[in-house]
C-alpha cells in the first residue's frame, strides 16, 4: 500500500500525491526535476543540500482513449449504520482503492462508499455501490470484492478461577421459605 503525501507551498497552495520516500515531515525549498535521466546525480549534488527534490513524471493522455487508474475509496455513514449504532460492530475497510477504466474526463478523484445501510456481521461489496457514469471496474478475475465488513467485538473471556472467587465472596441471599438460606448468586455479567 502507498502512503499519501501533501506538499504545501508558502502561499498556501496544497498538492496531494503519493509518497515514495521515507515517511516524515520535511521543510525546505522545493526543487522540481523533470529530467528523464540524472536524478541520482541531483540527489548527491551538494548544491541541492537542504532542498526538497521533487521528481515529476508527465504522462501524455489522449482524451478519446480509455485509461486504467487506481482510485481511492472514501467511506461514509459508518456511525449511522445499525451494525455500529445498535450492534456495536467494528467496521473494517477491506478495500481502500479500486482499479477503474474510463476516459480521462470521467476519471473520479475518489469513489464514495455509503456504509449507512450496513447490518450486523454484514458486508458491502462492489455490486452494492454505483460507480460514476462511464467508469468500469477492472476485475482481475475477482467476481465481487468486499469493500467493507462489520464484525462484532471479541467477547470477553471469563477466567473461571476469578469467577469462583467472586461467587465465594458474595453474600448469601436471605432465608427463603422453610428457613433455609438460598445459595449465593454468581457474579456473572
Amino acid at each position: 500500500m502507498t502512503d499519501s503525501a501533501i506538499l504545501v507551498l508558502e502561499d498556501g497552495t496544497v498538492f496531494e500525491g503519493v509518497s515514495v520516500g521515507a515517511p516524515g515531515l520535511s521543510v525546505g525549498e522545493v526543487v522540481f526535476n523533470t529530467a528523464m535521466t540524472g536524478y541520482q546525480e541531483v540527489l548527491t549534488d551538494p548544491s541541492y543540500a537542504r532542498q526538497l527534490v521533487q521528481h515529476i513524471d508527465f504522462q501524455r493522455v489522449d482524451a478519446r482513449t480509455r485509461m486504467t487508474m487506481k482510485v481511492p475509496l472514501h467511506f461514509k455513514g459508518e456511525e449511522e449504520s445499525d451494525a455500529v449504532k445498535l450492534e456495536h460492530n467494528l467496521v473494517s475497510h477491506v478495500t481502500t482503492e479500486l482499479e477503474v477504466n474510463c476516459l480521462p474526463s470521467e476519471l473520479p478523484e475518489f469513489i464514495e462508499v455509503d456504509l449507512s445501510g450496513l447490518k450486523k456481521n454484514g458486508t458491502v461489496t462492489l455490486k452494492d455501490i454505483k460507480l460514476p457514469r462511464g467508469v468500469r471496474w477492472v476485475s482481475h478475475g475477482k467476481a465481487n470484492p468486499v469493500l467493507a465488513s462489520a464484525t462484532p467485538p471479541a467477547a470477553e473471556e471469563v477466567d473461571p478461577v476469578v469467577e469462583g472467587a467472586e461467587a465465594a465472596a458474595s453474600p448469601a441471599a436471605p432465608a427463603g421459605k422453610g428457613g433455609k438460606a438460598a445459595p449465593a448468586k454468581s457474579a456473572k455479567k
